[in-house]
């Protein structure tokens, strides 16, 4: 027997159209390529993106059609996020950090028809589209006063392709299982591996985000800027989850330095923002150096790798601003788990609450967790047992889009997706990752964790960003080696290192070997890039001991 209920699809359309209807006035503001900033209303938003779904049409888009945009956070980007699905097509978001051999790759695999693109990024594509084998045409996210002369074939100006359209779209009714949107992950190990998500994953993942114990809890309430790039997985799904209640939408544009986002954090007043340690690093050091505080703030969302506890405490303590760990991915929609504290932890001591900060929180409904060990056995979830993190729910990738061989080993017979984490869960539910399976560190049969080794070398108060990486060694198989920046050269000695970590860790874990460099680097999505790091150290024998 089924319900007596409507048949009535979940379509992202109805999440910008009833922001309009119900929130019409409240605004997304954003920092735009060209400078200043603009700002319009969820209202006028869904006006022009109606007239951006005609004009759609016009230039041919068909369902199933991937139209790709290679832009920053900003209003022009989130009608694209709503129309190109909202007709039936596929928004492709392109990550520009990628290498260029690597968005070569993923255009001509997603058969990009159309490619929207920023300013910031017509010369990268002009070098390339001679490759592009599937591009019909680019549209320049601009307006005529900006439009640059540019070698794109049969380029257009946005603001020209929409001008003479009508205002109001008659939405096609999908199935709620239809694509809407595609996006490939970093790549750093072989091709970028595409997700392809469904109008319905998307919405639901919205809901996700609107719960009161999500990860951004946001409601009509909260003014929320996201600091991740809205070409990495929907900044997290906030454009969505953010018409989806109503709240005020802050777009921070290509500017993501400290000074930038303190401005536009305090000139509109943002109580919720998002995004990777990196970014909070400088966001940290500017208001340090400049004595500044946060008057409207309360919240950081932190994903993407673990932030150190300095961090953690420097921001709630500091400045009062509470910060709510989250753990997620690119096949999760992404957000899998968030960190905010059950009534227990919340009525613990402070430092035993910290313990609990540090971990990557708890599964949001929706998202289904478990270990195992390496024959696939379940492990129990006693916050003791180490296994391989296992995850499934109606926002995550069930395979990877055209690519038969990834998703073979992505999934495991009853059809959950294989994380790559490695992870310990207790009874609560909260999730301690211990490392990715592939940075875990084997050192004479003892496992160390490269997340424990970064995470504690960066209570020091005068270290800024570690990493660990294992190097081979004769006898015992592997050893760590740290790689480590401080707040200034010299600051600190490999000594003083191994010192400060004698009684916070393992011996096994202390490193043979310490070195200290000006910036690590980091992959297009802002975590450190090890993979890199392996490959420049990859001689051990090479290095000077510190």
């Amino acid at each position: 027997m089924y319900g007596l209920m409507m048949d009535y699809p979940l379509l992202t359309p109805s999440l910008l159209r009833f922001a309009a209807q119900h929130h019409g006035d409240t605004e997304i503001v954003s920092r735009t390529v060209e400078g200043p900033v603009h700002r319009y209303t969820y209202r006028d938003a869904y006006a022009r993106t109606q007239k951006l779904a005609n004009a759609l049409l016009r230039l041919g888009v068909s369902q199933g059609d991937r139209v790709a945009t290679l832009a920053w956070n900003g209003y022009r980007h989130v009608e694209l996020y709503y129309a190109v699905g909202g007709v039936g097509g596929v928004c492709h978001t392109i990550n520009p950090r990628l290498f260029h051999e690597q968005i070569e790759y993923i255009v001509n695999h997603a058969a990009d028809r159309f490619i929207f693109v920023d300013l910031s990024f017509v010369k990268l594509l002009e070098s390339l589209q001679t490759r592009l084998t599937s591009v019909q045409g680019y549209v320049i996210m601009t307006d005529q006063t900006h439009m640059p002369q540019t070698a794109l074939p049969n380029a257009i100006c946005y603001e020209a392709l929409i001008a003479d359209e009508a205002q109001l779209f008659d939405w096609p009714q999908l199935d709620e299982n239809t694509a809407a949107a595609l996006c490939y992950t970093s790549g750093t190990t072989g091709n970028p591996k595409g997700t392809l998500y469904s109008h319905r994953a998307i919405v639901l993942h919205a809901f996700g985000l609107c719960a009161a114990d999500s990860a951004m809890a946001l409601s009509s309430h909260e003014i929320v800027l996201p600091a991740v790039s809205m070409f990495h997985v929907h900044a997290w799904g906030i454009p969505y989850a953010a018409a989806m209640c109503g709240a005020k939408l802050v777009l921070p544009g290509p500017n993501l330095d400290g000074q930038n986002l303190y401005e536009l954090i305090e000139s509109e007043r943002v109580t919720v923002t998002a995004g990777v340690p990196t970014v909070w690093l400088g966001l940290l050091a500017h208001v340090g150096k400049t004595g500044k505080k946060f008057n409207y703030l309360r919240c950081i969302n932190i994903g993407g790798a673990a932030a150190p506890l300095s961090m953690i405490k420097t921001l709630e303590e500091q400045y009062n601003v509470m910060v709510v760990h989250a753990w997620g991915m690119t096949e999760i929609t992404p957000v899998g788990t968030t960190g905010r504290l059950l009534p227990k932890i919340a009525e613990l001591p402070r430092e035993q609450r910290y313990q609990f900060k540090m971990k990557q929180g708890r599964a949001v409904y929706g998202v289904d967790l478990k270990i195992v060990d390496d024959a696939g056995t379940a492990l129990p979830h006693d916050g003791a047992s180490v296994g391989h993190l296992l995850v499934r729910g109606p926002w995550v990738a069930s395979a990877y889009y055209e690519d038969a061989e990834a998703s073979a080993a992505a999934f495991d017979e009853d059809g959950w997706f294989r994380t790559g984490d490695v992870a310990s869960i207790d009874a609560d539910g909260h999730v301690q990752l211990v490392d990715r399976s592939k940075d875990l560190i084997k050192s004479g049969g003892e496992w160390i964790s490269s997340i424990d080794l970064e995470n504690t070398v960066m209570t020091h108060p005068r270290v800024t960003e570690a990493a660990a990486i294992a190097v081979p060694h004769e006898k015992w198989g592997e050893r760590p080696l740290l790689v480590v920046v401080t707040r200034e050269p010299a600051a600190v000695s490999a000594e003083e290192i191994r010192s400060f970590l004698k009684p916070r860790v393992a011996g096994w874990s202390i490193p043979d070997e310490i070195v200290f460099v000006e910036e690590l680097p980091h992959t297009a999505t802002g975590k450190v890039n090890k993979r890199a790091l392996r490959e420049i150290y990859a001689k051990r024998s090479s290095l000077t001991k510190a």
